[in-house]
C-alpha cells in the first residue's frame, strides 16, 4: 500500500544520503547538510523509484538517483529560506540553515547539495554511461535557468511587480519552481531504461501543479505545526497564488481535476502503476 511503500522509500533514500554525507570530510559543511537534507516527504525520491519500477528497475539501482533528486530539492530550499530569498525562519519544525549557522554557511552547504546531487548521477550502478549522461542532463534542465531557478527568479520579480500576477503567469512560474523537479523525478525511470517519457511527463505536469495548488491551500487553512514551517506569508505579502485567483473551493475543484488528469495518463502503465496513482491522490490529501 502507499502509505508502506512512501514510509520504506524515506528510511531507504535517508540511509542513502546519509551514506553519500558520510564518505566527506567532517566539518561544520557537511554538518550543515546534514541537517538540510533530514526528514521532508520524499515525494520526489518516491517517484523516481517507482518509475524505475514500472521499467524493471529496482530500488537499488535507481537509488543514487532518488537521493540526488532529494538533495537538489534540500539545495533549493536553504538558498530559498536566506533573507535575501523568501526570509524563513522555520523548515521541517527546525530553524533554518542560516538560522542555526549563518548566511555564509547556508550558502555553501546549499551549493555542495547541489552538486553531490550531480555527483550522483553519475553512480556507475545507475547503468550505462549514455544513460547516466542523459539523466545529468535531464537533472540540469529541470534544475537550472530553463526550469527550478526561472520559476524562483520569476516568483522574486512578482515581489515587486506593479500588478500581481494572473492564473497564466502563476501557472508558469509554479511549472519551474515546484514542477520542473517533479517532471525530472517522475521521468527518471523511464530515463534510465531508455523509454519513452511522455506518459510520465503528462502525469508528472498534472501532479507538479496538484501540489502547488494543495501548497496553497494549506497555506490558508493548514496547521503550522504539522507544515513545519511559516503559513500565510504569501497572503500577508499580497502575492497572487492559486487560492487567490480561484478562491479556496475553485482551488480545490481544481486540483482534484488535475488528479484525475495525472492517473489518466497512466493508463499506458495498467496495475503497475497504482502506487503513482496513489501518490497523486496523496498530494491533495495531505496535510503537510
Amino acid at each position: 500500500m502507499f502509505p508502506d511503500r512512501l514510509s520504506q522509500v524515506q528510511s531507504k533514500v535517508q540511509a542513502a544520503i546519509d551514506a553519500a554525507l558520510d564518505a566527506l570530510p567532517p566539518g561544520p559543511l557537511r554538518d550543515a547538510m546534514r541537517y538540510a537534507a533530514q526528514g521532508g516527504k520524499r515525494l520526489r525520491a518516491f517517484l523516481v523509484l517507482e518509475s524505475a519500477a514500472l521499467h524493471g528497475i529496482g530500488d537499488d539501482q535507481a537509488m543514487p538517483a532518488a537521493a540526488a533528486v532529494e538533495l537538489l530539492h534540500a539545495y533549493s530550499l536553504v538558498h530559498d529560506d536566506l533573507p535575501c530569498m523568501d526570509d524563513d525562519d522555520l523548515r521541517r519544525g527546525q530553524p533554518t540553515v542560516h538560522v542555526k549557522w549563518d548566511e555564509a554557511t547556508a550558502v555553501l552547504a546549499g551549493d555542495a547539495l547541489q552538486t553531490l546531487a550531480f555527483d550522483l548521477c553519475c553512480t556507475p550502478a545507475l547503468g550505462p554511461a549514455d544513460r547516466r549522461i542523459a539523466l545529468v542532463a535531464a537533472l540540469a534542465r529541470a534544475s537550472g535557468a530553463a526550469g527550478m531557478v526561472h520559476g524562483q527568479m520569476l516568483d522574486i520579480a512578482a515581489e515587486t511587480a506593479e500588478a500581481p500576477l494572473d492564473l497564466a503567469q502563476i501557472t508558469a512560474l509554479q511549472a519551474g519552481k515546484t514542477g520542473a523537479l517533479i517532471s525530472f523525478a517522475a521521468q527518471a525511470g523511464a530515463v534510465l531504461a531508455g523509454a519513452d517519457p511522455r506518459p510520465l511527463a503528462a502525469y508528472a505536469a498534472a501532479l507538479g501543479l496538484a501540489f502547488q495548488i494543495a501548497d496553497d491551500i494549506l497555506d490558508v487553512e493548514g496547521s503550522e505545526e504539522l507544515a513545519g514551517k511559516r503559513l500565510g506569508k504569501d497572503a500577508q505579502a499580497g502575492k497572487a497564488t492559486f487560492v487567490s485567483l480561484l478562491g479556496l473551493e475553485g482551488a480545490k475543484e481544481r486540483a482534484a481535476a488535475l488528479v484525475a488528469e495525472a492517473e489518466a495518463a497512466l493508463a499506458p502503465y495498467g496495475a503497475r502503476s497504482e502506487n503513482l496513482r496513489d501518490a497523486a491522490r496523496f498530494v491533495i490529501a495531505r496535510q503537510m
